[in-house]
């Protein structure tokens, strides 16, 4: 059974890179364009992982983790934050509200799908 990758951002073109570079090392890839449609599809899918940006209209990344990781059902999810913002402060909350990983843009699908992989096999993003 192949495992299940929610992606949450808000800008198609970067949903369906990372669809495309999931699905072709036979991940199922739910998608959506908010941090509200997030959630729902996260209720409805129940995935192994979250690939979460964090500037989203609606409910921004940072908000949808602090609600993912207060449900019980979602606590043990890992999340890999996706995003432009960079700073420290952006990382560490990040990092603080449960994000396993926090990676900028621009990324490289290869080498997200390895840390998607690396975190789904151990429960860590951590190398050896």
């Amino acid at each position: 059974m192949s495992k299940k990758v929610l992606v949450v951002d808000d800008q198609p073109h970067i949903v369906r890179l990372i669809q495309v570079n999931l699905e072709k090392e036979g991940f199922q890839v739910a998608t959506a364009g908010d941090g509200v449609e997030g959630l729902q599809r996260a209720q409805e899918t129940n995935p192994d992982l979250v690939i979460l940006d964090v500037i989203m209209p609606r409910k921004d990344g940072f908000q949808l983790l602090r609600e993912l990781k207060s449900d019980e059902q979602f606590a043990d999810t890992p999340v890999i934050m996706l995003t432009v913002k960079t700073h420290n402060a952006d990382i560490v909350e990040g990092l603080k509200e449960g994000a396993e990983l926090y990676l900028p843009k621009p990324f490289h699908p290869k080498e997200l799908v390895s840390l998607v992989k690396r975190v789904l096999e151990t429960g860590s993003a951590e190398l050896d």
